[in-house]
């Protein structure tokens, strides 16, 4: 359903075969779950009313919930509640969480290319070297959160692609870097990206070279509904008790487009916790698969109690 681009090294009889490519997040997962809760609510109909099934694609920064809000999704199928879940290698086995208000941060991606004057690597002083100057730029920017952002205000920007040159006795004439920042404020991100913009036109005028920014906004701020997210956890407790129910004020850096959907119609994301020490988007992360019925059935019971039979 949806892959990353990630080499697999999980060791599993069932890893991927095509290379570069894996299921290193769960989204198999979270297709397999709600493939099961729609079987079993189409074979017992205890409940009135329509359950509208999303499965949707290109989760992973590629735009897949604005891209079906944009083609029409709640026009064709309207909807009053929205509920989604992810699975968490982070928590206790079975353990359900949902966090009422901002839960998940909004995110865009940047790509930065650096150009200067190439040479022979021999005689680099006749270059004005994008890699030297790229370096120095993935350092000042590491400044914006440490000395331009609130402490009281959350916000990760981490740099995940540098690439330049292609020969030992060459000097390249342009670098490229690229990242994404994360955050739950607006007035924090709009800061962020003024002072990248403002660091990367310092840095051309010092070095004499040319530096161009890209900027693009890929995930909205998730924003559970508080009286949705306490219906939420009341359905998963009919599954996996009170006790592995939870309301928590953990807010997660890691963004998820289900939040564009929430912008439209009002409802609720959770987390389900299982084994595996590996956390996501690791070559080695393996979806612990008892999971899958948990999350079916947290699934059916949110619309068995929010569509109950009178």
């Amino acid at each position: 359903m949806d892959a990353l681009p990630i080499e697999e090294a999980s060791g599993v009889a069932y890893a991927s075969q095509t290379a570069g490519k894996m299921h290193a997040c769960g989204h198999d997962g979270h297709t397999t779950m709600l493939l099961g809760a729609a079987r079993y609510l189409a074979e017992t109909r205890e409940f009135d009313g329509t359950a509208v099934l999303i499965f949707q694609p290109a989760e992973e920064g590629l735009g897949g919930a604005r891209r079906m809000i944009a083609e029409g999704l709640f026009k064709r199928f309207p909807c009053d509640e929205l509920y989604g879940m992810h699975n968490d290698p982070n928590s206790e086995p079975n353990q359900v969480k949902v966090t009422p208000g901002p839960a998940m941060a909004g995110a865009s991606f940047f790509d930065i290319k650096v150009t200067g004057t190439g040479s022979h690597a021999a005689m680099p002083h006749q270059s004005k070297d994008p890699i030297v100057i790229g370096t120095a730029l993935v350092q000042q920017l590491q400044s914006v959160v440490s000395r331009n952002i609130p402490p009281t205000k959350p916000l990760v920007l981490s740099v995940t692609k540098f690439q330049a040159g292609s020969a030992y006795n060459v000097v390249s004439d342009s670098a490229t870097i690229a990242g994404t920042i994360r955050y739950f404020h607006s007035d924090v991100i709009e800061m962020a990206e003024a002072r990248m913009q403002e660091l990367c036109a310092g840095l051309a005028a010092a070095y004499g070279v040319t530096i161009e920014v890209a900027l693009r906004n890929v995930f909205d701020v998730l924003q559970n509904d508080p009286d949705l997210s306490q219906a939420y956890i009341e359905a998963a407790a009919d599954v996996v008790g009170a006790d592995m129910a939870m309301i928590t004020e953990d807010q997660m850096t890691g963004s998820e487009d289900f939040a564009d959907m929430l912008q439209v119609v009002p409802g609720a994301y959770c987390r389900v916790g299982h084994v595996g020490p590996v956390p996501l988007h690791n070559p080695s992360f393996v979806l612990d698969d008892a999971i899958l019925p948990v999350g079916a059935s947290v699934y059916a019971r949110i619309i068995e109690t929010r569509l109950k039979r009178s």
